[in-house]
């Protein structure tokens, strides 16, 4: 159902670079690419997920009780998708583990703040 998500950046480049690498780790690469906008997928005809300048030319900011969850196929891959946003300087929004019965998720901010978790059901 859902197309794409975008987040807000201030600093593409950056923002680029933080999820080149975190967003390798599940096979995605860069699909689109645009002075302000920059997006990622594992195909173009499956979700993607996409970083933007705002167009209005404000900065960029959180949306509070927003989130992006990037779904992988076991707990394994949780862990090493929250290990590698936190070692590119990710902050700790909750650390990968169960959370209920059969959901098992890791929930980080990246640079610009924008909440994100990695999670797998069963």
């Amino acid at each position: 159902m859902i197309g794409y998500v975008t987040l807000g950046t201030n600093d593409l480049p950056r923002a680029a670079a933080f999820y080149d690498a975190l967003l390798g780790e599940i096979g995605a690469s860069r699909i689109m690419e645009y002075d302000t906008f920059i997006a990622w997928g594992v195909s173009p005809t499956t979700p993607g997920l996409g970083l933007i300048k705002p167009f209005d030319g404000n900065a960029a900011s959180v949306g509070n009780g927003s989130m992006v969850a990037l779904v992988v196929d076991s707990h394994d891959k949780v862990d090493r998708l929250y290990r590698k946003a936190i070692d590119l300087g990710a902050k700790c929004e909750g650390p990968a583990g169960p959370r209920g019965e059969g959901f098992y998720a890791g929930y980080f901010r990246d640079p610009d703040g924008n909440k994100l978790n990695a999670f797998c059901m069963g």
